[in-house]
């Protein structure tokens, strides 16, 4: 029998994630699940029975969404690590970040099966973390913003292909959720919700960015702070998820949304996140709480593990302890090289709250999702 996560949180990793991909000067070419795992381990959170090896999705499941002459390319181009120009045009496999790499089909169809395990493991209910997913920019026919699979929209169809019927999916990376929003624009069973920096790659997701009426998006400015990201989630955010009375609900943790990340300039804690994760687990029987963006592998490890310790009611110690310190200080981080990494990056596993002023536009943005909801 499989476990069950109605009776405690499980988790989905993969080994496949210790393997080198990315290559630097590749924004990716961190550790970042493995790093998370370890971290967990060490602080002794992953007992017995609750971590599950993710298995690689079959081409047929991918092909629920993908394009399956795009999936022929994907594997061809790991197979023989060229693609052809007409291809790469067509595909943007070897474009616009997405380099050709040793693991370019099977690491993203890893991530795709531990979160399709995921949801059917929470048919009934439950909770699953899967930090390999939400690859969020994958499309349909081709590869974008360093995602060549969108294991998130993947999910969600094992969801409603299950029978459920009301889902919310919502982004927490500094980095819009265009992939999704976009495969479910023409569907009412799921809403999108992307709380991203405004003027930021892929450019998409202003406030008057509806996709039908599927999609609620807000763009923050640089400085989003904790203090404006709580308003928008106890203004905005949950009535928003209240009034869909979801059956299940998605989260994707983009940790490049933190003050640490060296791609965004937003300025939250990872307090944030866990907040919202504790608020949005009351409102569904279902949750599958994904990884995401980010490019500082210690501010990535210490969110998604604290995620996972939030998800099951673990204490967070004031000061890690040696061995979840010896994991962090061992990490590689080609781009923190040339400068000094404060010792908290180490030492501790919660950020200091990162309060500050709500600004105008901030509360502008609650206000019109509320008129939206009244309406």
């Amino acid at each position: 029998m499989p476990p069950d996560p109605r009776a405690r949180p499980l988790f989905v990793t993969s080994e496949i994630y210790r393997a080198a991909a990315f290559a630097p000067p590749h924004p990716l070419a961190i550790p970042r699940v493995s790093l998370a795992a370890d971290l967990a381990a060490a602080l002794g959170w992953l007992a017995p029975g609750v971590v599950l090896e993710s298995p690689q999705a079959s081409m047929a499941e991918l092909a629920r969404f993908h394009d399956p002459a795009y999936l022929a390319a994907l594997r061809e181009a790991e197979r023989t690590q060229t693609v052809g120009t007409a291809a790469a045009e067509r595909f943007r496999l070897g474009r616009d970040g997405n380099p050709i790499h040793p693991v370019m089909f099977r690491r993203p169809a890893t991530s795709a099966g531990g979160v399709l395990l995921a949801a059917r493991l929470t048919r009934d209910g439950g909770v699953v973390h899967a930090p390999a997913g939400g690859t969020h920019h994958g499309m349909r026919d081709r590869a974008a913003g360093f995602c060549y699979l969108n294991d998130a929209v993947l999910g969600l169809y094992a969801w409603l292909d299950g029978g459920l019927e009301r889902l919310v999916y919502l982004d927490l990376d500094a980095h819009h959720g265009d992939g999704v929003e976009a495969a479910f624009a023409a569907d009412g069973r799921v809403l999108t919700i992307s709380v991203h920096e405004q003027g930021r790659w892929p450019f998409t997701g202003a406030a008057a960015d509806r996709a039908g009426g599927t999609a609620r998006n807000f763009p923050v400015p640089p400085g989003f702070n904790d203090s404006e990201f709580r308003h928008l989630l106890e203004a905005a955010i949950l009535p928003l998820i209240e009034a869909f009375r979801p059956e299940g609900i998605m989260v994707q943790c983009g940790a490049d949304a933190l003050a640490e990340d060296p791609m965004a300039r937003l300025a939250l804690s990872n307090n944030a996140h866990r907040e919202a994760i504790a608020a949005v687990r009351r409102r569904a029987p279902r949750l599958l709480v994904l990884g995401g963006g980010g490019y500082n592998p210690y501010a990535v490890a210490r969110l998604w593990a604290g995620v996972w310790g939030e998800l099951n009611g673990f204490a967070i110690p004031a000061r890690l302890p040696a061995a979840a310190e010896t994991v962090l200080r061992a990490a590689p981080y080609p781009r923190g090289a040339r400068r000094a990494m404060p010792e908290s990056w180490f030492t501790t596993l919660r950020d200091p709250p990162r309060e500050g002023k709500v600004r105008p536009e901030i509360r502008r943005l609650a206000e019109m999702s509320l008129r939206e909801i009244a309406a």
